[in-house]
């Protein structure tokens, strides 16, 4: 199983950008796919999920409003849509897929695979 994610990069205060991850070797409808964040000598942070075949969709709170998560199954693809980007939003961002059920929170233990991480710089 691969995950690829692509997308990241520096951008000022209150600009946008869209992270993408392309999966391969993996039933990829069958999946919940997430994004995680991390930066140094934090813990893993749950961004946003998707589910695979409902499409029910679950978002941190500090990114609530602000980030769009979307999957598309005939390519494999999931994508994060990030507006209003603040200078906290900096951080390695990682996709992520989970067979888990939703137990109403997402933990970065409940998924089983994880992309190399694409890095979001936000300057003030």
């Amino acid at each position: 199983v691969q995950l690829q994610a692509s997308g990241g990069g520096l951008v000022q205060a209150g600009g946008s950008l869209r992270l993408s991850c392309t999966a391969s070797g993996l039933k990829f409808s069958s999946y919940t796919m997430g994004w995680f964040r991390q930066t140094s000598g934090k813990e893993r942070e749950f961004v946003a999920a998707i589910k695979g075949n409902s499409g029910f969709r679950d978002y941190g709170a500090s990114v609530n409003g602000r980030f769009t998560i979307s999957r598309d199954n005939a390519y494999n693809t999931v994508a994060l849509q990030m507006n209003r980007l603040e200078p906290e939003d900096t951080a390695v961002y990682y996709c992520a897929a989970s067979k888990q059920l939703y137990s109403g929170y997402w933990r970065p233990s409940d998924f089983t695979y994880w992309g190399q991480g694409t890095q979001v710089t936000v300057s003030s």
